[in-house]
């Protein structure tokens, strides 16, 4: 296979909707867009920058240092490193934490006890954790919100696990970026509405766009939750596992009943 020639090009690591993406930087040229197109590229309209995956193929590909990830880490940590990540485990399961921010938070704790080698994380001081994030700002060049999520997960150790609060105080938590939302225009949602041929699939985007939920709220709605009397949903559980109750608009409620009509849910709305 011939060699891609990656001249003009700079590779970085980074995240983009919880998911670890290699953002892809060069100067605007037709030929060089066309390329990361061939490999499977993805434009970020928020971030307005290419990327790809970050996997070993990719990271082969750009010529990046293949470091491990998941069960590649786990596999290297020192036993006594590791016992400390099945700690923050039960203290993360303990406190009902989401199957989702558990994850999270083992794989970015799970990065730093890679570094640590045979040195107990328990152990660890201020300077040698400053020296580690000054590590992944200036070498590893992670993103900012990525690293926001690492610090989360090393606070978490420190404070819930070691039971130490104050360690963490000197610590500097880089300044959040404070954009503007990217917000669809009526026609570019209707748009989308228009090309969605199956009912069950544009009721679900219908419920999302005009009651502001979020598709994990919308599959588990019940038929129970909607209280077309008061004109409002009852959202169970949701963000921050609090109830809370959305306005019912009354569009909505005439596409909830010919959907209805049409499927007859028994206990989800969407089984």
């Amino acid at each position: 296979m011939k060699a891609i020639d990656f001249s003009g090009f700079a590779f970085r690591e980074g995240r983009h909707n919880d998911s670890a993406v290699i953002w892809v930087d060069f100067k605007y040229d037709r030929a060089k867009i066309d390329l990361v197109k061939s490999l499977k590229g993805r434009w970020s309209r928020s971030k307005k920058c290419w990327y790809v995956p970050d996997n070993a193929h990719f990271r082969t590909l750009f010529g990046m240092k293949i470091s491990p990830v998941g069960k590649g880490v786990l596999s290297k940590l020192s036993p006594v490193n590791a016992r400390e990540l099945q700690r923050m485990k039960e203290v993360l399961q303990m406190k009902a934490y989401s199957p989702s921010t558990i994850k999270t938070y083992m794989i970015e704790f799970a990065q730093l006890l890679y570094i640590l080698k045979d040195v107990p994380v328990d152990s660890l001081g201020y300077d040698r954790l400053r020296a580690y994030i000054l590590y992944c700002i200036n070498t590893l060049k992670i993103s900012e919100s990525q690293l926001q999520s690492r610090l989360n997960a090393i606070k978490f150790y420190f404070e819930q696990v070691l039971h130490k609060p104050d360690f963490f105080a000197e610590i500097p938590r880089p300044k959040k970026p404070s954009t503007l939302p990217k917000v669809l225009s009526q026609k570019e949602v209707k748009r989308i509405f228009d090309v969605v041929q199956n009912r069950k699939h544009l009721l679900m985007l219908q419920l999302c766009y005009g009651m502001g939920l979020r598709i994990s709220e919308v599959v588990n709605l019940k038929v129970s939750d909607i209280d077309s009397g008061r004109m409002q949903v009852l959202i169970e559980a949701g963000q921050g596992k609090k109830d809370r109750y959305v306005p019912l608009p009354s569009a909505v409620l005439d596409l909830l009943r010919e959907y209805y009509k049409a499927y007859q849910p028994k206990t989800y709305l969407f089984e």
